[in-house]
């Protein structure tokens, strides 16, 4: 049974046993190269809080400071309690210096906490430059703000352009709404893409998504969303599949949907090693013009290992669209796998392919599911310089369409038919990590193991990404 110095005291707390301490007594054994703990349980002196003085916060206000308190003035003194208090005022990021002592106050049992903090800057405005092979040359201009007016919220304005895509996002989230553990976000963002990933159509999309989330465990996260969306396909090439064709115009979105997160990469007892575990939902049909239901689920584990020298992850994710009338799916509801998500393949390199079009444009799948392993290393040259190399296997698949008898339009021809069955792709490759002036900057080299003849595939791909 393996239990910490916190939930044995939370566990006494819950129990309404105060003045309670909880002290752990460490014995050695030479023999067997050991640590023996021992638990013991002490009653202590009955003290209150008096009160809980903030200072040094010129900005932020005192309620932003107060809340990160699991107690208040009148309960019980709890020193674990007021260290854990002093963790959560400094993980807001909005201090350079945290102070948090307890001092006698007015009679012998009680206690008086003073928090002093020196305010620290919390906007930042940033102009940045990335490139990809897939992507090409790309800037963008971020605005964020993480203790709006003092209150603790954060704003954020992001504006995203390359070739093929611009981007405007504004984004709000409120973490502590009316007092209690419930974060409330709000994102709006609108969309533009022309021929990305050699596709020879366009697509404009406007998003608006109210959320909420709130925990339901120490590393379990709820959230549940309602958003709203308006998507265009327009300017689809005659060179075309039929099955696009049939999907240009505009189209209503109105969809429900939660996401479950279990994430111990920040929380867990072993700092070397984390997992991320995610599954959500989203139900369309409350209005709108498309009725289904999408589900994803994913679940990363990194782990560093030889004196933490090498670090070793994975990643499982897969997906499934799901028709609820009897329309089909459209590109834009479809997945479509991107390099960065299965590495040796383009952009849209794989899955459902129109050969009959004359530009053979990828047509996305309603499943997909894909796995990536991934090693880094050091390659034994200075740390100043850091270079570190990789290894790298992806396997994975895309597939199934609704209509893959070259679409709706007109009468079935034979041979005229897509294959959307799930075929196994694979691909093996080394990386090269290096921290340049610029920015971080990957270099992949792969090579495709399993894979379709009409597929996209890419040898080398690499990314980098700065801000000035």
């Amino acid at each position: 049974l393996r239990v910490t110095l916190g939930e044995a005291a939370r566990y006494l707390g819950q129990r309404r046993l105060n003045f309670i301490r909880v002290e752990p007594r460490v014995r050695r054994n030479d023999a067997a190269l050991t640590l023996d703990v021992e638990f013991f349980i002490t009653r202590g002196p009955r003290v209150f809080v008096e009160r809980i003085d903030v200072e040094g916060n010129s900005t932020t206000l005192d309620r932003v400071v107060r809340r990160e308190f699991r107690i208040a003035e009148g309960d019980p003194f709890n020193p674990r309690q007021i260290r854990a208090a002093a963790e959560r005022i400094r993980a807001l990021n909005f201090f350079s210096n945290v102070e948090v002592n307890a001092r006698e106050g007015s009679a012998p049992d009680q206690v008086v906490i003073d928090v002093d903090v020196e305010e620290a800057p919390t906007g930042s405005l940033g102009f940045g430059a990335n490139y990809s092979i897939e992507d090409g040359l790309g800037f963008a201009v971020t605005f964020n703000e993480r203790n709006f007016l003092g209150r603790g919220q954060f704003i954020g304005l992001t504006f995203n352009s390359s070739p093929d895509n611009q981007e405007y996002t504004f984004n709000f989230r409120e973490p502590k709404l009316l007092g209690r553990d419930l974060a409330f976000g709000f994102l709006a963002s609108y969309r533009e893409t022309s021929g990305v990933n050699d596709a020879d159509f366009d697509t404009q999309t406007i998003v608006l998504s109210p959320s909420v989330a709130f925990p339901l465990s120490e590393n379990g996260r709820l959230q549940l969303r309602y958003r709203v969306s308006q998507e265009e396909i327009s300017d689809v090439s005659a060179d075309s599949s039929r099955i696009l064709a049939a999907e240009e115009g505009q189209e209503l979105r109105s969809e429900i949907g939660y996401t479950y997160s279990y994430d111990t990469r920040r929380t867990g007892l072993n700092p070397a090693a984390g997992v991320l575990l995610q599954f959500s939902q989203d139900i369309a049909g409350f209005g709108g013009d498309s009725q289904y239901v999408r589900t994803t689920a994913r679940a990363l584990a990194e782990r560093r290992v030889a004196r933490e020298e090498v670090t070793l992850r994975a990643a499982v994710e897969g997906g499934a669209l799901n028709m609820l009338d009897d329309g089909a799916s459209r590109i834009t509801d479809r997945f479509r796998i991107s390099s960065r998500q299965f590495r040796g393949f383009s952009g849209g390199g794989i899955g459902p392919r129109d050969l009959n079009a004359a530009n053979r444009d990828a047509l996305g799948g309603n499943y997909y599911a894909v796995a990536r392993f991934e090693a880094e290393f050091p390659l034994g040259l200075p740390e100043e310089y850091g270079v570190r190399g990789g290894a790298f296997f992806d396997i994975g698949s895309l597939w199934d369409l609704d209509n893959a008898q070259g679409g709706p339009q007109g009468p079935f021809v034979a041979g005229n038919e897509i294959d959307d069955s799930f075929h196994l792709r694979s691909t093996v490759g080394v990386s090269l990590f290096f921290d340049s002036a610029l920015g971080p900057l990957r270099f992949n080299f792969s090579h495709p193991l399993e894979k379709q003849s009409y597929d996209r595939t890419r040898s080398f791909d690499f990314t980098i990404s700065t801000r000035f």
